[in-house]
């Protein structure tokens, strides 16, 4: 992982120290799960915890955390910084902001971030990205015309100076959203995170000797800066190109055009031909662009060396302004992760030619679908619930996709029990989709099957979040696209893919979620590998005789 010393630390050390780092991370980031009331942090996983040096440029992350947050949230702290200088710092002040433009892209997600001090100095900070059960407004929906239209926007503001709550603040919060017992929380789950990982950096500066996260952040910057740029020059110098057509909204069909230019140690992807930006909520603002742009890079080619603000110094992103990718103040981008998640299949698209062993095909939980249902228990409490079920994942070179794995995000819909245990939906079926993956070589990871029942005595409301109705996943090197997703209630009507609608009492939704695309050509795939599809039910015996040539 680390190939050299330096005149400062040597080479064991180095490995000792930030792996340490990391395990804090990981630390914090099991206290925030532990303590956190929503099942979105507690079963879904959608979160993520950093820590940063003085500047605010991120030294490690928690493993498990979202790929997109961890990238986001260095450049939030410097925004924070801009706000609020180093030297007003107080030790217990807590910041907080989900602002889109300058955190993750959209209001669900708070970003809440702690000073480190030692010995009386400033020497680095935490944070915390998770996403809030509820931000009032239209609370997560994809059909908004404007941001303010889709909750409540706090802009980098205290949430705790020098350990005292700002009582005001939280109030407000509060006072706008529909389940605020787990919203508050929720954001305290992420001020303890925060206060664990700032005592464990302390006791890592006493242990080590160090006086501050300086002199050793600069050299695994520098270490995993020359791990991506080494990775780079192996790639052919050259300008790759792909599109890619997603459903977009109602007419305005998205499209994404992708250059990505290679130049010795360096990387620069542009998005200029991309789809104008919408007056609806799947614009994805550049820092979420930025971010899972320069993830399915570093997957592809550096996936073994830690990440951190290094990793991605040696990659440039832009977008034009006002596009779908590029977004202006006060867009709607509620639903983000609807354009936003695209960004990898495009890229790998572009890079198939040159990086045929490293890149897979489009996956089908590309973008996530999202099924949000909100209203009124039989006790008269409200509920807002969304699962987090995933499609499949695209195949590679070596393997099958991941059958219901999401990618390039890493939620998961967590245990059924307790999601049926925190709102009044029943899951009748949740199942794998038999034929969904996109035939090759290697088989698309199968999407799945779900069948949920609202069980409430009044209508319920249902936003609807999704993609891959009209554009399934494409396979890639000669694989075939995966199924396409479909919603549909057990009457047989299909809701708005991406609006709200309000059903009643008792009715059920049928989501399918579609399947990741294949890689090669299928009639190559192994005899056995087809068998045993046939046997496990991944393929119908239909599918395994007409396009895999099964005899």
């Amino acid at each position: 992982m680390l190939e050299r010393a330096t005149d400062t630390f040597d080479l064991i050390s180095l490995e000792i120290f930030w792996s340490r780092l990391i395990s804090i991370a990981d630390e914090a980031a099991t206290s925030l799960v532990r303590t956190a009331f929503s099942t979105i942090v507690r079963e879904s996983n959608d979160y993520a915890t950093v820590i940063m040096d003085r500047n605010g440029d991120s030294i490690c992350e928690n493993t498990g955390g979202i790929a997109s947050f961890s990238c986001i949230l260095p450049r939030t702290t410097k925004a924070f910084l801009a706000k609020y200088p180093a030297d007003t710092w107080r030790p217990g002040d807590v910041v907080i902001t989900n602002d889109p433009w300058l955190a993750t892209g959209h209001l669900p997600d708070f970003t809440v971030v702690s000073p480190i001090f030692y010995r009386n100095a400033l020497v680095g900070f935490t944070g915390s990205i998770a996403h809030s059960p509820d931000v009032g407004g239209s609370l997560w929906a994809a059909d908004c015309h404007e941001i303010f239209e889709e909750g409540i926007r706090i802009l980098p503001s205290r949430l705790l100076r020098a350990g005292e709550w700002n009582d005001t603040l939280v109030d407000t919060l509060l006072g706008n959203v529909r389940v605020p017992r787990q919203v508050l929380g929720d954001l305290e789950a992420q001020v303890v995170a925060n206060d664990v990982a700032v005592r464990r950096v302390v006791e890592f500066l006493e242990d080590t000797g160090l006086e501050d996260l300086q002199s050793l952040s600069c050299v695994l910057h520098a270490s995993a800066d020359q791990a991506m740029r080494r990775a780079i020059a192996e790639v052919p110098d050259g300008v790759y190109r792909a599109t890619l057509l997603a459903d977009g909204f109602d007419d305005d069909r998205t499209e994404i055009v992708c250059a990505v230019t290679v130049s010795g140690e360096r990387m620069h992807i542009d998005y200029a031909g991309t789809s104008k930006q919408l007056n609806r909520g799947i614009n994805c603002v550049l820092n979420y662009t930025h971010a899972y742009s320069v993830y399915p890079i570093k997957c592809a080619l550096d996936p073994l060396t830690p990440r951190n603000e290094g990793s991605y110094r040696a990659i440039t992103v832009t977008a034009p302004e006002r596009s779908i990718l590029n977004p202006v103040f006060p867009a709607p981008c509620s639903a983000r992760q609807l354009t936003g998640h695209l960004l990898a299949g495009v890229i790998y698209q572009a890079l198939s030619g040159v990086l045929p062993d490293k890149i897979i095909a489009d996956s089908g939980g590309a973008p996530t679908m999202r099924a949000l249902f909100s209203g009124t228990d039989r006790d008269g409490s409200p509920f807002s619930q969304v699962l987090f079920a995933s499609g499949g994942m695209g195949a590679g070179p070596f393997r099958d996709g991941l059958s219901t794995t999401a990618f390039p995000t890493n939620v998961g819909a967590g245990s059924i029990e307790a999601y049926e245990s925190v709102a009044p939906l029943l899951v009748w079926k949740k199942r794998l989709r038999t034929d969904s993956g996109g035939a090759g070589k290697q088989r698309g990871g199968l999407g799945q099957e779900v069948e949920i029942e609202l069980r409430t005595e009044t209508p319920a409301r249902l936003s609807l979040l999704s993609d891959r109705h009209k554009h399934p996943a494409l396979g890639i090197l000669g694989g075939e696209s995966g199924a396409p997703s479909s919603i549909t209630l057990e009457d047989g009507t299909k809701p708005h893919p991406k609006s709200r609608s309000i059903i009643a009492p008792g009715r059920r939704v049928e989501l399918l979620y579609a399947g990741g695309g294949g890689y090669g050509d299928p009639k190559t795939r192994d005899r056995e590998a087809v068998r045993s599809d046939v046997a496990n039910g991944y393929v119908s015996e239909e599918a395994a005789r007409l396009v895999y040539g099964l005899e």
